[in-house]
């Protein structure tokens, strides 16, 4: 079953576009979600912002996720394992010291419940591929768990088997210990062991006795739950973008003018398309590379290739998912690797790509002080920022002052208030006991 607004309403704002030209091709006003149980979704609540899911027991889902930044953590990049606060407060855990920085932004999770998501990561490294088993491409192949309900379920497994975000390093629990072990599926491997740690707490047992009865929990259970709180939670489709498409309300005039200009000359709706302003593609745009930087184990240096890493075809390199605009005024900062702290300067990058990305200055990025950790940046290496300048497919285009900030006027429409603290909250307790970060 899927939610959809209806055919009238849809009727009702297709005759009201009959006029706008000027505005090109706009989305229609409906988005497709799945339709969960609310003991499930309650449940899943619970395990979002339970520690109880990462290795040492100190990170949540929420920790990198959290509603008091939009869904993200408000740095460019993250600290998970060996870290304690929210957002820029974070700061490093002296007696659990981590080596680096998490290496890409946390992206928002505004309506990534959408049955129209196809992909996940900067990367795409998950996505539906029919001639994979079960239908999807993951990072462990042949190897990975079956039977999770959607491709949102299976994105959710994967960031507790970081070192980095939830995992935990070396042996400091059970869990980082068959994570280094390559122990990842089966009986004693990380997610078993999670599920098991969850199982035995009994007011998580009882709940799930409510969900999928009394058979043993498995990890895709635990996985199931949180993406069906999540696809719930934060449904972003009551904006004044969205209000206007169905109807029911008008934009502002430097909103219309904005939105115009994002449908027709800017050509910012040839990648942010659809609804949510995503093509859910992979293009190259000459982003600056900060912090360690993402390559495959057996290579050095702090670049990110990107799509490449997927494929390992040399055409995808630098290529990254484009984002979702829904919230994005309060999604800072903004890229793969959160180079942007600001709106407009992302915005501006967009205009002429290897002009900014030549002349980035890190200090645009917000990164919380982590003493002991080497920080690197390909921004210091020329033949870097060549290759990424080289990869770029975005040509350079011209726009006033007062066309920059219409649309950035039109960004502001995207923002959907009610959606940004989520339905149900942060809740006060967990059944683990641990603390809730607030």
């Amino acid at each position: 079953m899927v939610l959809r607004i209806t055919d009238i309403a849809r009727g009702v704002a297709l005759a009201l576009w009959a006029g706008m030209a000027c505005a090109g091709d706009l989305p229609a006003p409906d988005a497709d979600f799945p339709v969960a149980d609310m003991g499930q979704i309650e449940l899943g609540r619970l395990l979002f912002y339970d520690p109880i899911l990462s290795g040492g027991q100190t990170v949540s889902c929420a920790t990198c996720h959290h509603p008091r930044h939009a869904t993200g953590d408000g740095v460019s990049l993250g600290l998970g394992d060996g870290g304690h606060g929210l957002g820029p407060v974070r700061a490093v855990d002296p007696s659990n010291q981590p080596t680096h920085r998490i290496p890409r932004n946390a992206p928002a999770l505004f309506n990534v419940g959408a049955l129209e998501y196809r992909s996940f990561f900067h990367d795409g490294r998950l996505e539906v591929d029919a001639a994979r088993a079960g239908g999807i491409r993951t990072p462990l192949g042949s190897e990975m768990e079956q039977g999770f309900a959607s491709l949102l379920s299976a994105q959710t497994m994967f960031p507790v088997l970081s070192a980095d975000e939830m995992a935990g390093h070396l042996g400091e629990s059970d869990v980082s210990r068959a994570v280094r072990q390559g122990l990842m599926t089966g009986p004693g491997g990380a997610w078993d062991i999670l599920a098991q740690r969850v199982a035995g707490i009994p007011e998580y047992r009882a709940r799930f006795d409510d969900v999928i009865g009394a058979k043993p929990v498995h990890f895709t259970d635990i996985s199931d739950a949180i993406a069906a709180f999540v696809a719930f939670e934060w449904q972003a489709t009551d904006s004044p973008f969205d209000r206007a498409l169905r109807g029911e309300g008008d934009l502002t005039r430097d909103q219309t003018f904005g939105r115009d200009l994002f449908y027709g000359k800017a050509g910012c709706s040839n990648c942010h398309s659809g609804l949510f302003q995503t093509d859910h593609d992979f293009h190259a745009i000459a982003m600056p590379q900060i912090g360690p930087g993402k390559r495959a184990i057996f290579e050095s240096g702090a670049a990110d290739e990107g799509r490449m890493l997927v494929t390992g075809d040399p055409a995808d390199a630098f290529r990254f998912r484009t984002p979702s605009l829904r919230n994005v005024v309060h999604t800072a900062p903004y890229g793969h690797a959160g180079a942007y702290a600001q709106l407009e300067d992302v915005v501006r990058h967009h205009l002429n790509p290897v002009k900014h990305l030549t002349e980035y200055d890190p200090a645009q990025a917000v990164l919380p002080d982590m003493t002991g950790v080497v920080d690197t940046t390909v921004m210091d290496d020329p033949a870097e920022v060549a290759r990424i300048a080289a990869a770029n497919e975005l040509p350079a285009s011209a726009l006033s002052n007062g066309q920059v900030q219409a649309i950035i006027a039109f960004l502001e429409a995207l923002t959907d208030e009610g959606s940004l603290d989520g339905r149900l909250g942060v809740p006060a307790t967990v059944p683990s006991g641990l603390p809730v970060d607030q």
